[in-house]
């Protein structure tokens, strides 16, 4: 896992091409940042709301004791997610105008990663979660474990293999 302050993108400093200082190069970082953190917010309290309106269903008090668990730590996954996602705001709040834009950052894009790993855990999770109660177990390990596999693809090897070419 990367470490805070692992910033693999542009290791020499500032951007040379785009003729700009390390407080400017700084300052666009964040503001790239704050543009995903909103895309990923979104879909955290989506995937939040979604959970909670659940238990108000009819068929919810006809789950097993391992889907109430599996619901359970899905709720819980997806509050994770939500404070994750939180985190780099938090920081900012607290660090701004204490000329520590770079290890803000860099502690962002820490978070950042991380939330969308579990970001795309718990929409695996609520896919394998609705397969088991509609259809059965194996049909949502099956399909969880395939989207799981898919969405690996779209969001962590996809942008490496871009950065690679």
């Amino acid at each position: 896992m990367a470490e805070i302050g692992d910033e693999r993108e542009d290791p020499e400093g500032p951007d040379k091409e785009r003729d700009e200082t390390e407080a400017e190069r700084e300052d666009r970082k964040w503001n790239d940042m704050l543009q995903e953190l909103r895309v990923v917010q979104t879909s955290a309290q989506l995937t939040a709301g979604f959970l909670l309106t659940l238990p108000f269903s009819q068929r919810f008090s006809a789950l097993s004791d391992s889907q109430e668990g599996f619901y359970l730590a899905l709720v819980v996954l997806s509050a994770l997610v939500v404070a994750l996602v939180l985190t780099p705001v938090a920081i900012h709040r607290r660090l701004a105008g204490l000329r520590v834009k770079g290890k803000v950052v860099a502690a962002g894009a820490f978070f950042m990663r991380l939330a969308l790993v579990l970001l795309a855990t718990l929409v695996a999770g609520i896919v394998t979660f609705i397969f088991d109660v509609l259809l059965d177990r194996t049909a949502a390990v099956v399909t969880g474990a395939a989207l799981g596999v898919v969405l690996t693809g779209l969001l962590f090897v996809l942008p490496r293999t871009l950065v690679r070419r």
